[in-house]
């Protein structure tokens, strides 16, 4: 769960104190993580959380955010891992993890996927990083030690056959990004938390911890107008009918 005000931000410069200062919570939301098979390897699209993000210590008491912003419901099996062995496919195969960003929800699941590239965007990891990038809400000191990721800039191509895209969509983070996937049935944007939901993409709606509101925004416009060129699924991260939308895609529902 988050704050009210987080998944929908207000305006003003007083935004993300107004999210701070929220005493609402969401319903619980889900943590999608996306795997893509494909002919040249396993493509893995953010990683969940971890469960020790449920641990006493393992986010720090001094920052507001994890004191009053986020309640997390994770067990062990509830990671990447254990789910893609599940479903019949091992971490240790995959060739690339993608990071649409490095919030904790989102990289926690590191820890899975030793022998794979790690890409993110440089603006991304330079913004994340270090003593700054933990006052700005980044559970860095929780990265795997063996992180030695490829720093990427969107636009550009994930696989050789350009079918897999990073697609720059700055706003929640300054180094946001989004993948695209044609698949052949459709065009798929796996949108991390660019928006918490499509109908908060579709009306415009900055969130509340977003830095820069009018990147935010303008990131929100080219987003509609892909969506709407492209007959494009659009999957958020924390919203659950993703994965009806998705399912729908594949099928040609």
């Amino acid at each position: 769960m988050i704050r009210r005000r987080q998944r929908v931000g207000t305006n003003g410069p007083l935004r993300v104190m107004r999210t701070l200062a929220d005493n609402e919570w969401t319903e619980p939301l889900p943590i999608l993580a996306w795997l893509i098979e494909h002919p040249e390897g396993l493509i893995v699209v953010d990683t969940g959380e971890t469960a020790r993000a449920t641990e006493r210590g393992y986010f720090p008491r001094w920052h507001p955010y994890y004191r009053r912003c986020m309640r997390l419901r994770v067990k062990p099996d509830d990671e990447i891992g254990p789910q893609m062995r599940a479903r019949g496919f091992d971490p240790g195969d995959v060739r690339r993890v993608v990071l649409t960003h490095l919030h904790t929800d989102h990289a926690g699941g590191l820890a899975h996927f030793p022998n794979s590239e790690i890409m993110i965007a440089r603006e991304e990891f330079e913004y994340a990083k270090g003593r700054r990038g933990r006052v700005r809400g980044y559970a860095n000191r929780n990265w795997p030690d063996w992180l030695d990721p490829t720093l990427v800039a969107a636009p550009d191509a994930v696989t050789a056959a350009g079918d897999v895209r990073l697609e720059p969509t700055p706003g929640h983070t300054p180094g946001h990004m989004s993948v695209t996937v044609e698949t052949g049935r459709a065009f798929v944007i796996i949108a991390g938390d660019a928006s918490y939901t499509q109908q908060l993409m579709l009306d415009g709606q900055v969130d509340g911890v977003a830095p820069d509101a009018n990147a935010h925004r303008a990131t929100l416009a080219r987003l509609r107008a892909m969506v709407a060129e492209r007959s494009a699924t659009y999957l958020p991260t924390h919203e659950a009918e993703s994965v009806e939308r998705l399912e729908a895609a594949q099928t040609g529902g």
